[in-house]
């Protein structure tokens, strides 16, 4: 039975496929001194759109350079949907005699054109695993598996892959069957730990007859991650008397408990949720790892999806036609809305018809008592929030703003607001980012005609130590306040200090 650690491939989920020189280095060393017999370093692709970092390119020094320092075969990942047969020589023959195993990810639906890339790689002298994806949908959509006599000479490894992290124990003893009986191939088994039975699924495929089992070092992998290699290792060590170096683990272990630390991989609620019903994992990493939902409201999207429908409630149009006004503060989530509360709420009571729109609730109950209209933007879970914040107490003029319909985090609005509740009809000034916070204060503000806006709590984060979801917030809120400068005739200013450059800055105390 071998072992595939595929960290650098299948972490880099988490990080674009970026990682610094020390820690590859570290991770090649300790592994050189560890039963693993494969390192799958990344993918090899063909150029696509957006940012995708070396490992996900594999330049040809990067291979030479792990080639020189490795003492495993490496191996290196294909996605079928990207490549085909006619264009694969050209991205691997530079990699004949460095790479071992070409491994190529293909869903049930394109098995035979997998295979025919498959057929492609095999005849420039590679070995081949073919990595059908999605086992636990495999029940419904078994037309692939009458092919799989045909990977005989092709096929060195036929991997059942738990895209979702859904599969049981049983479904592994009973799907291994049903796939030994069309082939003869040796099988792999590649899980994912949503609903942590990454490791006792992979020992139930060992005890089938498992050839070839995958990790990674402290689970690093999309989504909910990965069988962590140091958990693998060790129960070998203890079930079948399995020897390796400790401390080479250790190494491994520790940098990249490091880089968990910043990335946050591993299962949580959404990722169980998402596991028990086999549903795709990449837009539930998006909206955990990148974007501020709750976990709540992202349960709700997925129960959602999960039962093929869309949130059904409707509410009356926010079209305030008769109602304009020249200026509006809108209140973010930073710290500075609370340090200069004072100045801000001064301010406020000197020009009582500047409206205050919540991009959060977040700072709403310093601004509790002003005279001034207010307007709460609800996205997903804000409406628990907004209760939580007021301590039920919530003021009753307040004005809620949702998304449009139908709205994918769901629709929860506080019963002493529920006649107060409208839904933005559309968002015309972006075409990113539509249910977030930012993006519903700015279409509440055009549709109130505002011609100067104000703000006040967008920091950007005035410190150095930033997470990868604040960047990712930065990053989302300096598109929307751009986009508005543009397409709109509103421009926005800081009262307090912020690191947006899409905002100009002023000072809240030169006006009071």
């Amino acid at each position: 039975m071998k072992i595939l650690d595929c960290t650098l491939r299948d972490g880099g989920y988490y990080t674009n496929w970026d990682f610094d020189r020390k820690t590859v280095d570290t991770y090649i060393d300790s592994c050189n001194d560890l039963p693993v017999d494969y390192l799958e370093i990344g993918y090899r692709s063909t150029p696509q759109a957006g940012y995708l970092g070396e490992y996900f390119y594999l330049p040809l020094y990067v291979i030479q350079r792990i080639k020189k320092q490795s003492n495993k075969k490496l191996a290196i990942l294909l996605n079928e949907k990207d490549i085909n047969a006619e264009t694969v020589g050209d991205l691997l023959r530079p990699c004949i005699d460095l790479i071992s195993l070409v491994r190529i990810a293909v869903a049930p639906h394109h098995f035979a054109r997998g295979l025919t890339l498959a057929k492609a790689v095999k005849d420039m002298g590679f070995e081949v695993g073919i990595n059908v994806m999605y086992m636990s949908k495999w029940k419904e959509h078994k037309d692939f598996l009458s092919l799989l006599p045909e990977m005989g000479g092709i096929a060195d490894y036929f991997y059942m892959v738990d895209s979702y992290g859904s599969v049981y124990p049983e479904d592994v003893r009973e799907i291994y069957q049903l796939v030994r009986s069309f082939t003869d191939v040796p099988i792999g088994f590649h899980g994912h730990n949503n609903l942590e039975l990454a490791l006792i699924n992979t020992l139930t495929a060992i005890e089938c007859g498992a050839e070839i089992v995958d990790a990674t070092v402290t689970g690093m992998g999309r989504g909910a991650g990965n069988l962590k290699t140091e958990l693998l290792l060790t129960a070998l060590n203890a079930r079948e008397n399995l020897d390796f170096n400790f401390n080479a683990l250790t190494k491994a272990v520790d940098v990249f408990t490091r880089l968990q630390e910043l990335h946050n991989w591993g299962t949580n609620l959404p990722y169980m949720f998402s596991g028990a019903n086999s549903l795709p994992q990449k837009e539930v990493m998006d909206w955990v790892s990148k974007r501020y939902y709750s976990f709540n409201s992202i349960i709700t999207a997925l129960n959602t999806q999960s039962k093929g429908t869309e949130d059904d409630n409707r509410l009356p149009v926010f079209n305030p036609e008769t109602e304009k006004h020249k200026t509006a503060v809108i209140v973010g989530g930073g710290p500075s809305a609370l340090q200069h509360e004072a100045a801000i709420k001064h301010f406020l009571e000197m020009n009582q018809d500047v409206i205050v729109v919540h991009a959060s609730s977040k700072n709403a109950m310093a601004y509790k008592t002003i005279p001034n209209k207010q307007f709460f933007c609800l996205v997903g879970n804000e409406g628990y929030r907004m209760e939580e914040v007021f301590s039920g107490d919530i003021p009753q003029a307040a004005i809620c703003v949702l998304p449009p319909s139908p709205r994918k985090m769901g629709t929860y609005i506080p019963n002493k607001l529920s006649n107060r509740a409208y839904e933005l009809k559309e968002i015309t000034f972006t075409d990113k980012y539509k249910d977030s916070h930012t993006a519903i204060a700015l279409q509440t503000a055009i549709q109130l005609g505002v011609e100067r806006l104000l703000v006040v709590g967008y920091d950007g984060y005035l410190t150095t130590a930033v997470s990868t979801k604040e960047r990712e917030l930065v990053i989302e809120n300096e598109y929307l306040f751009n986009n508005s400068s543009v397409k709109t005739t509103i421009s926005a200013r800081s009262l307090t200090p912020t690191l947006y450059g899409a905002l100009s800055i002023d000072s809240i105390y030169k006006y009071i």
